[in-house]
């Protein structure tokens, strides 16, 4: 069974002419994403991977709105996030398994972004090879901002791509970035007007749809092998439990959240 053949509640699959799109399809929720939404992602996206009559894999998401608001935080919570009994099920290592699937298909894989790319959204985007964004789309992190624990190389794989400094101003400061500031940043590869999105894409993709394929998976796994070792390191430990133990018994996380379903300020002043 293909990704295209497959029955999925969360996520839309469509093939043409050897591209394979995978959109998120969760408009009402800005396409944020939970549990179950990145096990489809990831699903599909190891499909296409093998499937021989794909060369080109494009990721995004239903509407206008939002490429992706990141997870849901309305079923964010200490349990999704640790995953309980089994650690293969924390949303963390969920999401680290999707990512997994687009570096190891060696296929190229192209991140197609109309409106927010924000939280999780946002570091989807910048985990694919390339990313293509309409020119009213807005980028940024949220995990301080809610208390989502975010950590390890999904993390600090955002400095390869726009450097240290800029990359720790994105994550720590929560700021967000108009799709001309990303392009400068070398965050995206190229904004257009909206209209113009699919047909840019489809651009790219017969691009690389022309070249070698052996060469391109080639050049993705050298890429990725020379990121290899950040990832084996930050993957030995979880950073959050030898900083903060306590985090999810002391009202941190549930402030966090809480604030931002209340649409209010969080005060995190208890927990310095």
């Amino acid at each position: 069974m293909t990704g295209s053949e497959r029955t999925y509640t969360d996520i839309l699959c469509d093939t043409k002419d050897g591209v394979r799109t995978i959109t998120i399809n969760r408009p009402s929720k800005l396409n944020s994403f939970t549990p179950h939404t990145v096990r489809e992602l990831t699903r599909a996206m190891h499909d296409a991977g093998r499937d021989h009559e794909i060369g080109v894999i494009v990721l995004t998401g239903a509407g206008e709105r939002a490429f992706s608001a990141g997870g849901d935080v309305s079923v964010e919570n200490e349990d999704t996030f640790t995953g309980v009994d089994n650690a293969a099920n924390a949303f963390d290592n969920i999401v680290k398994d999707l990512y997994r699937e687009i570096r190891d298909c060696l296929k190229p894989v192209i991140a197609r972004v109309d409106g927010y790319a924000i939280g999780g959204g946002h570091h989807m985007a910048y985990m694919c090879d390339f990313t293509i964004a309409s020119d009213r789309s807005v980028f940024g992190q949220n995990g301080p901002r809610v208390a989502s624990p975010a950590e390890g190389w999904l993390v600090g794989h955002l400095w390869t791509v726009v450097g240290m400094k800029r990359a720790k101003e994105i994550w720590m400061l929560c700021r967000r970035y108009s799709a001309a500031q990303a392009l400068e940043w070398g965050l995206i590869n190229a904004s257009v007007p909206a209209e113009q999105l699919d047909d840019e894409v489809r651009k790219w993709a017969d691009e690389l749809l022309a070249l070698s394929p052996t060469v391109l998976k080639l050049l993705k796994r050298s890429f990725d092998d020379s990121l290899a070792p950040m990832r084996e390191q930050l993957d030995r430990y979880r950073l959050q439990e030898l900083i903060n133990p306590g985090f999810y018994d002391s009202g941190e996380q549930k402030e966090g959240s809480g604030a931002f379903l209340e649409k209010r300020a969080p005060d995190f002043s208890a927990y310095r």
